[in-house]
C-alpha cells in the first residue's frame, strides 16, 4: 500500500503520520501551484502501478473552508478530480473516488462541491 497527499502543511503541526508521497503546501494556496503539486505527484504515485487508487476526494482545499487553509476554486476543484481521474484512466488504474473534509458553514455549498466532484468522476462533467 502507498499513501499520497497533497495538504496545507500547516494544518498538521505536531504529529501528521508521514505518508510515501507527502506534499505539504503554505496556507493560502491556490489552484495554479496545487494543481502543479498535483501534477507532479501523479506520475509518481502511477509509475508504482497501483492495483487500485482510493482516491479521498476532499473539498476542504476550497478556498471557503474553514479548516482546509488552502484556497482552490470551484474550478480548481474541479480540474483536481479530471487530472486524478485522466491519470488513473491513461494508465489503466481502477479508481476508486470517496468523500472526504468539507468544513465550511454552508452545507449546502459543501454538497455542491462533493456532487460536483462525482459528476466529474462520472465524466458528465
Amino acid at each position: 500500500m502507498v499513501t499520497a497527499s497533497i495538504h496545507c502543511a500547516a494544518n498538521f503541526p505536531h504529529r501528521k503520520v508521514p505518508g510515501d508521497l507527502d506534499v505539504g503546501l503554505p496556507i493560502g494556496t491556490g489552484d495554479h501551484a496545487y494543481l502543479e503539486a498535483l501534477a507532479q505527484m501523479l506520475p509518481k504515485l502511477l509509475a508504482r502501478k497501483p492495483a487500485l487508487l482510493f482516491y479521498n476526494a476532499g473539498v476542504d482545499p476550497h478556498a471557503d473552508d474553514r479548516l482546509g487553509r488552502l484556497a482552490l476554486t470551484t474550478a480548481g476543484l474541479a480540474e483536481r478530480d479530471r487530472m486524478v481521474r485522466t491519470a488513473c484512466g491513461s494508465a489503466r488504474v481502477p479508481l476508486v473516488s470517496v468523500m472526504g473534509g468539507g468544513y465550511g458553514s454552508d452545507a449546502a455549498a459543501i454538497g455542491r462541491l462533493h456532487a460536483q466532484t462525482i459528476a466529474v468522476m462520472a465524466g458528465v462533467l
